[in-house]
């Protein structure tokens, strides 16, 4: 029996409404949608700038319960679709077994990855430039978001998604996964490389993304190790950070719900444990 749901799960410096195009484009395919908030973020945009304490207290294992909380309710094991943030706590949902498959798109790297771009560097300069950040909301201003998330838009476009989506990200989180590698034991973001029950994953990278470049999902997808298990990754040309509101979307939304729905685990009975491994 194939997914009927779709999980999607945002990053940080935005929330769900990022997704507004999906959303619609996945219903009018007949497929329910979810794409639920962090914790503390159940208020528009315009409210989380006007306040942003909800962002300066969330943690990634407060997000990723939450996650599991509400797929566990579900019937059946939906497709899961992280951008940015989101994409790494794909693979944590992934790793805890959760879903039928799950795609990460321009994914923020799990645990041990360490691959870090020059130009990641300058995208999260605004919140590793002082360590009080991370006790802190930190916001971009709009020429580091024109940068780390939309450098391949039109000008006018880029405005327009700043104004739209642009919230603060928690400094905490940001700077625990600059510190992941250095760390001793295992962070928030940990997955087990070499779980073989672990559904089949993609990752999906625009070519000129600051923030997370292809390398970083090149990387974090050689990490995976187990046998029978199914990692790929495709680049998609010409396309910034912010590719699920970028111009093409379409794209970039068909090519990864036809992957997950071809890959997708499930039992010859139709049935498949929701959290556990088959």
């Amino acid at each position: 029996m194939q997914p009927d749901t779709i999980v999607l799960v945002h990053g940080f410096w935005v929330t769900p409404r990022a997704w507004e195009n999906w959303i619609a484009h996945y219903e009018n395919k007949g497929f329910r949608v979810i794409a639920p908030p962090y914790p503390g973020f159940e208020v528009e945009v315009e409210a989380l700038n006007a306040d942003p304490a909800p962002i300066e207290t969330v943690t990634v294992p407060a997000i990723v319960s939450a996650l599991e909380k509400i797929i566990t309710e579900l019937d059946r094991p939906p497709v899961i679709m992280g951008h940015s943030a989101g994409g790494a706590f794909t693979q944590i949902l992934l790793d805890h077994g959760f879903g039928a498959a799950g795609v990460a798109i321009n994914s923020a790297p799990t645990e041990g990855v360490a691959v870090v771009p020059l130009s990641q560097v300058r995208s999260t300069f605004p919140v590793l430039k002082n360590p009080a950040n991370r006790h802190r909301a930190v916001g971009f201003d709009y020429g580091h978001w024109r940068y780390a998330f939309t450098n391949a838009f039109p000008e006018d476009q880029a405005r327009t998604a700043y104004e739209r989506y642009h919230i603060p990200a928690p400094g905490g989180i940001v700077w625990g996964s600059a510190l992941a590698n250095v760390r001793p034991g295992h962070t928030d973001t940990y997955v087990d490389y070499r779980n073989a029950g672990r559904a089949p994953l993609l990752f999906c990278s625009g070519e000129h993304d600051h923030l997370m470049p292809p390398r970083v999902q090149q990387s974090n997808a050689k990490h995976y190790k187990a046998d029978g298990t199914t990692t790929e990754v495709t680049v998609f040309p010409g396309r910034s950070h912010l590719m699920p509101a970028q111009d093409g979307w379409q794209e970039i939304a068909d090519h990864a719900l036809d992957w997950a729905l071809a890959h997708s685990r499930y039992s010859s009975s139709g049935s498949l444990s929701l959290g556990e491994n088959p």
